[in-house]
């Protein structure tokens, strides 16, 4: 395990520290003289006796050259420089308050607070505290990421090497799953149980999700041979039940889309696989229901949906990740996503939502660019964009007890950030105005929805007429569009109105 470190307890050579700060007279005003202190003496000066530190171990202190390039490194930090002009201007703001007059103490330490929490909540950064590398001489891939449910301190990583057709001799498979199975690691490195080949999946299995319940043995497994298969540990020898991803309903393999992607809740009656072909498909969790068990599919990436998950908040909105965009979606809606990113010049390959905050997501790209979401601040860019690393980055996880988020690249290199608190601290009236996002959002996309296809119903009957139906279909197309407008025009003024209630309130409340 190598560690890096961003942060140091050094200055940068270009910052000089004055000797003496003269006193701002403005802000006497500012200062509260508690009465019922008693001043014995005047003031009185103390030295600060000071030890250089903070220097890595790879680091030689005596070497002038090797702490000059550290220290030039860190000056490059933008993290660093931002934290240094923060904590100089705080610092600066209270040294020449604290020339003019006596604080008292108790309401400095209320002022140090406020300030510390307006600090916290404005700046969003992110820095590298740790790095794990794969031990294998041969690197494959952090595929998949997952955090210990109850330990924070163990992080399980998943290796996999992408073009397994082309696999060096020497190379390591021990975290690739071909078939399922499952492993007692009491009883060493092999498999205590394994499906027989010729019911297991025919392609690499991409996702492994275990079931809640009282007896905790069974679990779904997908895979881009198209079938979704629900195991039972106590008999590993074939599935108890299977599914074929064909959006005919038909149980056509040859029609199946390939699954790269599943999220499962246990709360929910249905769970949504993420395939190869961009679509999104909805399945009953009974697998063996009268009807057919594909309920709906969602239509919108181009591209392998590599990610997707359910907001912890708010469970029939989800997010997907593929091609080149971020979507969030209603499990009501089917034919378009309510929100989307803006398209990225590269590719997404991993996203998540935040534990703590229904507003935030994060989203992980080929560039190794880590990107963080707020769609309460901005919804078509970025809060924060961290660069990472220079290889692709191709999975992602939150700590859900602290600040941290872990990344894992092509090379197999797992980098974990700490993340500002501001980006874990669940804002007052967050849960609500997210859920009014959500629903606003969702009425604007039935809307959508039902003139697409009021568009698509016309153009049919319009297809069996002669000629001279197509004006009438361009006329009738021109109104429904109008409406459409009209209908968001009249939904956005509502809204500014409710807005300035809200505002005028707030108003009378403060006065």
């Amino acid at each position: 395990m190598d560690t890096e470190c961003s942060e140091s307890c050094n200055l940068p050579e270009n910052v000089v520290v004055p000797e003496d700060i003269p006193t701002d007279p403005s802000l006497a005003t500012d200062l509260i003289v508690n009465a019922e202190t008693q001043i014995d003496s005047g003031p009185v000066s103390h030295g600060i006796n000071h030890e250089e530190g903070g220097w890595p171990k790879t680091i030689d202190v005596d070497d002038m050259e090797s702490t000059s390039r550290y220290r030039k490194k860190v000056q490059k930090d933008v993290c660093y420089q931002h934290t240094v002009m923060e904590i100089a201007t705080v610092t600066e703001h209270h040294v020449k308050q604290n020339k003019g007059g006596i604080c008292s103490l108790s309401k400095f330490d209320e002022a140090k607070r406020v300030v510390t929490k307006d600090m916290s909540s404005s700046v969003v950064s992110a820095r590298t505290i740790n790095v794990f590398r794969d031990p294998n001489k041969e690197k494959r891939a952090a595929t998949s990421l997952s955090w210990h449910p109850l330990d924070d301190h163990k992080l399980a990583v998943a290796y996999s090497y992408l073009e397994f057709q082309r696999a060096p001799k020497n190379m390591s498979f021990d975290s690739y799953i071909w078939n399922t199975g499952y492993w007692d690691t009491r009883s060493g490195s092999k498999p205590v149980q394994m499906s027989a080949a010729k019911h297991s999946h025919r392609d690499p299995v991409y996702k492994v999700i275990w079931l809640q319940s009282k007896i905790c043995t069974e679990a779904f497994s997908a895979s881009t041979d198209g079938q979704v298969k629900l195991w039972d540990i106590r008999k590993m020898s074939e599935p108890n039940k299977e599914l074929v991803l064909d959006p005919s309903r038909k149980g056509d393999c040859n029609s199946a889309l390939g699954a790269v992607s599943m999220e499962f809740e246990n709360t929910m009656a249905k769970f949504l696989v993420g395939t190869e072909q961009g679509v999104v498909v909805s399945c009953s969790r009974k697998l063996d229901t009268p009807n057919d068990p594909i309920v709906c599919t969602y239509h919108g990436h181009r591209g392998p949906v590599y990610a997707l998950q359910r907001n912890p908040f708010f469970p029939k909105n989800f997010l997907t990740v593929a091609d080149c965009t971020a979507r969030i979606w209603s499990e009501d809606i089917s034919e378009t996503s309510i929100m989307s990113t803006k398209n990225h010049k590269t590719y997404l390959l991993d996203g998540c939502w935040s534990p703590v905050r229904p507003s935030v997501f994060f989203t992980v790209k080929m560039d190794g660019t880590l990107d963080v979401w707020d769609l309460l601040f901005k919804q078509k860019d970025p809060t924060l964009s961290f660069k990472v690393c220079d290889e692709a980055l191709y999975s992602i996880r939150i700590q859900n007890n602290n600040h941290l988020v872990c990344c894992g690249s092509q090379l197999g290199t797992v980098k974990l950030l700490r993340m500002s608190p501001s980006l874990f601290r669940l804002g007052k009236d967050e849960k609500a105005l997210v859920s009014e996002m959500f629903e606003r959002e969702t009425r604007r996309g039935k809307v959508l929805e039902s003139q697409y296809r009021e568009r698509n119903q016309m153009k049919h009957s319009c297809s069996k007429e002669d000629d001279g139906g197509e004006g009438d279909m361009d006329e009738l197309l021109a109104c429904a569009e109008m409406e459409f407008f009209q209908a968001l025009e009249f939904e956005k003024k509502t809204e500014d109105d409710k807005q300035d209630k809200r505002k005028t309130m707030r108003e009378e409340t403060a006065k």
